[in-house]
């Protein structure tokens, strides 16, 4: 939880101690991730959405998680997705917020970086005009930067509510 005081700056009032625990996440959420998104859909009723919309069903919360969890655990992306699949869009998808949430606390791997970019790729590799040479696995990060300048340049709606596009990014710098 993030509280604006009176100084203009930001008092964080999350559980999490990143600096002293380092990639540890409590056991408990202060609410359960499908209340936040109840709260934030009140919150911000009447604004303009963001680039990633509050998501209204397990169909839309999957596509916008499915590159971050495929990057992790890819038998779990594959099982995810078959469940979804059998959802009706009027299901409670609570239980899958949760999972999705718990599964983005798990660091990917250098290869599930990789995959999860490869697959990303194929959805604006199309639109993109430089040599094909040019655009290589072996560094992440401007894979990763073509991905987001020609996803968001041409407004590939797909990739447009992907958390991943944004998501990766801090497990790949340097990388």
């Amino acid at each position: 939880m993030i509280i604006l005081d009176f100084s203009g700056r930001y008092n964080d009032k999350s559980p999490v101690h990143t600096r002293k625990n380092k990639g540890r996440w409590p056991d408990t959420f202060i609410d359960e991730p499908y209340v936040q998104i109840q709260l934030l859909r009140e919150k911000y009723r009447d604004k303009e959405p963001g680039r990633i919309p509050l998501p209204q069903n397990a169909q839309q919360i999957w596509r916008q998680h499915k590159y971050a969890v495929m990057a992790r655990n890819v038998p779990l992306y594959k099982k995810i997705g078959a469940d979804v699949a059998r959802m009706s869009p009027r299901d409670d998808f609570s239980s899958l917020a949760r999972l999705l949430v718990e599964s983005l606390r798990t660091p990917p791997s250098q290869g599930g970086l990789k995959n999860a970019l490869q697959h990303m790729w194929g959805y604006v590799s199309d639109r993109y005009e430089g040599p094909r040479d040019a655009v290589s696995v072996r560094s992440l990060v401007p894979l990763l930067a073509r991905i987001q300048d020609l996803t968001l340049r041409h407004r590939q709606p797909y990739l447009m509510e992907s958390v991943a596009l944004s998501e990766l990014a801090v497990w790949i710098q340097g990388k």
